[in-house]
């Protein structure tokens, strides 16, 4: 049997170490993610994410705001990455995500991180917006797993993922938490400046479903392994809710654990943007879960 968390066997194996190593090497012709770059960013060049070699990181700690299956009495551990690969014009965390406020670590640190939140009685690491870092916290993890870390981890991110990134590092993260943000391309260009967010959003989570299938939850209600989709609805029905619910039923699983989101709010830049200057109303949220419902009777809904 395999052990738990699927980055153990590797740690003891040495897989792990090789694999932090190999990966490193990415970011001196950086692909870690879909913009790929090719920016050398051990020498301090900066792509569109604006993250360079080292990790910095906005704050940590135990967060019980999460998903029920992620917290529990103890919280999610979260640790906040700063920068993002995405341009959100309405981002939440704008002062993180832009870098304007964040802390750098070293891998060492990085790895004490970890460590101090599973010694503080949460129940996983929550790396949240991981996509630009995921060569460093590969090498922390190595760090951390070879030094008593045994809590299973938490891939949160904006669901801009590069597919192959993803294969290398099958195995390693036993939750998904990926956003699925807008059905259509020209909608991901003008809200968060990639133009093919849909097709890689959609490659990206049938990747993460493919390793870790649907979620899975142990006699307490705590998430062990699988994945969380997010879905933030937007004012004038912006984000595509219909289609990205009816894209998850057919070709991810009718039984996926969903998160219809309510909690949009303009920030950022967003009163620049028409429609996303106010809130949603109720009645778009309630045609956002009808169509969750619509699309399979299965899903399961967060709460």
């Amino acid at each position: 049997m395999a052990a738990y968390p699927g980055y153990l066997d590797s740690s003891r194996s040495g897989r792990l170490k090789e694999l932090a190593a190999g990966l490193m090497k990415l970011l001196k012709d950086c692909t870690v993610c879909p913009h790929h770059c090719h920016v050398n960013r051990q020498k301090g060049e900066l792509g569109f994410c604006r993250a360079g070699l080292e990790v910095e990181i906005g704050g940590y700690g135990p967060h019980f705001g999460e998903e029920p299956p992620l917290v529990g009495r103890g919280g999610s551990g979260t640790i906040f990455f700063s920068h993002c690969n995405l341009g959100c014009v309405f981002c939440q965390n704008f002062d993180i995500s832009r870098g304007h406020h964040g802390e750098k670590v070293s891998l060492e640190k990085l790895a004490r991180i970890m460590l101090s939140l599973q010694a503080r009685g949460c129940h996983n690491i929550n790396l949240v917006t991981p996509s630009h870092y995921v060569p460093q916290i590969i090498a922390a993890l190595a760090i951390a797993a070879a030094r008593g870390l045994r809590l299973p981890l938490v891939y949160n991110c904006g669901g801009y993922e590069e597919k192959a990134t993803l294969e290398q590092i099958e195995g390693l993260i036993d939750i998904y938490m990926p956003d699925f943000k807008y059905a259509e391309p020209d909608v991901g260009k003008r809200l968060s400046h990639v133009p093919d967010y849909p097709q890689v959003a959609k490659e990206a989570i049938k990747e993460m479903q493919r390793q870790v299938g649907d979620l899975q939850v142990d006699e307490e209600g705590i998430a062990r392994r699988g994945l969380i989709i997010r879905h933030l609805v937007l004012p004038g029905g912006l984000a595509g809710t219909r289609e990205v619910m009816e894209f998850i039923a057919r070709e991810i699983s009718p039984y996926a654990y969903i998160n219809v989101m309510n909690q949009y709010y303009p920030a950022s830049e967003a009163y620049r943007y028409g429609p996303l200057s106010r809130r949603i109303t109720r009645e778009e949220f309630k045609e956002a879960l009808e169509a969750a419902r619509r699309a399979s009777p299965h899903f399961r809904l967060a709460e």
